[in-house]
C-alpha cells in the first residue's frame, strides 16, 4: 500500500480535490451545497485561509486555497469542513447519520508558480463543461468563475471551449 507524504509550507497556496462517499451526488442539492459554504466559512473563521477560487459539483469540489504565511495545516482544515458539513446535512435530513458522505482523504498539489496557478484555475472553472454540467463556465452557479470575469481574469464567454491550459490534466 502507498504511503503519501504531504508537503506543508506555511503560507502555502494549494489546489485541492475532495470527493464525495462513493461519488454520491450530494452537491446536487442546493440545500447540501449550502452546508458546505457554511462549513468553509466556519472553518475560515476559526484557522484562516485564503479561498482563492473554487467549483463545487455533485460528487466533488476542487479549490485553491493560500494559507496564513504562519500556518501550514490544511489537513487539520479539511477535516473541520468535512465535520462541519456532514453535521449540518444531518441537522437537515436525520436520516443521513450514518452514512459516509466524504471519502476519507483528499488530494493536493502544491501551486509552484505562475503558470501553475493559472492551469489549476483554468481546470477549475471549466469542469463543470468538462462533465458536462454546464456549457460554458458562466452557467454554473456554484463556481468562483462570476469574481474571476469581475476582476478582468476571464472574458464572460470563456470556457465554451476547452482551454488548451487544461490538456493533460486530471484531479478527479
Amino acid at each position: 500500500m502507498r504511503t503519501w507524504k504531504r508537503l506543508y509550507r506555511p503560507g502555502g497556496t494549494y489546489f485541492f480535490t475532495v470527493v464525495t462517499a462513493r461519488r454520491e451526488p450530494w452537491f446536487g442539492d442546493p440545500m447540501h451545497v449550502q452546508c458546505l459554504r457554511y462549513a468553509l466559512r466556519e472553518t475560515r473563521a476559526s484557522h484562516p485561509f485564503a479561498m482563492v477560487a473554487f467549483v463545487i459539483l455533485p460528487d466533488h469540489l476542487h479549490c485553491i486555497w493560500t494559507l496564513p504565511d504562519h500556518e501550514h495545516d490544511f489537513s487539520l482544515r479539511w477535516a473541520l469542513v468535512k465535520k462541519r458539513c456532514k453535521a449540518r446535512m444531518i441537522a437537515l435530513a436525520p436520516s443521513m447519520r450514518g452514512q459516509p458522505i466524504w471519502q476519507p482523504r483528499f488530494w493536493e498539489h502544491h501551486i509552484r508558480d505562475e503558470r501553475d496557478f493559472m492551469r489549476h484555475l483554468d481546470y477549475i472553472h471549466y469542469n463543470p463543461v468538462r462533465h458536462g454540467y454546464a456549457a460554458s463556465a458562466r452557467d454554473w452557479p456554484w463556481s468562483s468563475f462570476p469574481k474571476f470575469v469581475r476582476g478582468g481574469a476571464y472574458d464572460a464567454d470563456w470556457g465554451q471551449v476547452r482551454p488548451a491550459s487544461v490538456d493533460g490534466m486530471s484531479a478527479e
